[in-house]
């Protein structure tokens, strides 16, 4: 059932912009506060309620109860049972996942502008995997060949093969070229452009595991050196 139907439905419980757009009818949908990072959240798997609430500081259990519910009728979120659970989780269906483009390219947009983390400001290192995947430039694909990241108890990896690259949850399977340990806070100002990795290596806050050559490559591939 198309969206504007269903929020006829609901009684129109938001405000819609009332413009036949593209970009209206998206923001219908995701624009309300705290939507998009509850998609941001998903996009890494899925999450049981609790486990939105504590990975989203602030949004209080009332309004994510009523931005599940809103992404739910849309079509955008489902909940799922989870293996061996009574519990349900949380969920991006087919048309939640067609905004992966959308959040990277703003993720992307966002480092640019991101400034000082404040006092209180979180970073999680779950966020590290959409960040990374952010950064990513195919062009500068190399070797068939993966780096691992530790960031904080998070792991992942970037998987490079056929002169594609993608980020994968999870250790990388046999030996990395490259091993880098880290924080969130660090890793992500170093992809704001805030940190240089020079920086943070010698500062201890950043530590790598692997050639000059394989750092460079790895470098080249996030858009930290040209």
């Amino acid at each position: 059932m198309p969206v504007r139907e269903k929020q006829a439905e609901s009684g129109r419980r938001r405000r819609a912009y009332g413009q036949y757009c593209g970009l209206a009818g998206a923001l219908d949908v995701i624009g309300e506060r705290w939507s998009l990072l509850i998609v941001r959240e998903l996009l890494t798997g899925p999450c049981r309620y609790n486990e939105l609430l504590a990975s989203l500081s602030g949004i209080g259990t009332n309004l994510l109860a009523a931005r599940l519910r809103t992404l739910t009728e849309a079509g955008v979120v489902r909940q799922v049972p989870r293996p061996g659970s009574k519990v349900r989780a949380y969920e991006l269906t087919e048309l939640g996942t067609g905004l992966r483009g959308a959040v990277l390219e703003l993720a992307r947009w966002g480092l640019g502008v991101l400034g000082a983390p404040a006092a209180g400001d979180l970073a999680r290192p779950r966020w590290g995997v959409l960040a990374l995947e952010a950064m990513i430039v195919q062009d500068a694909a190399g070797p068939d060949e993966t780096y691992e990241f530790r960031v904080d108890d998070e792991v992942f990896h970037i998987r490079v093969a056929d002169g594609a690259a993608g980020v994968v949850q999870g250790p990388a399977p046999g030996e990395p070229v490259l091993v880098v340990r880290t924080d969130a806070f660090t890793f992500i100002e170093i992809g704001a452009g805030r940190l240089s990795p020079i920086e943070a290596t010698l500062t201890r806050r950043l530590v790598m595991d692997g050639t000059d050559q394989a750092i460079m490559r790895c470098s080249r591939l996030l858009g930290l050196t040209a």
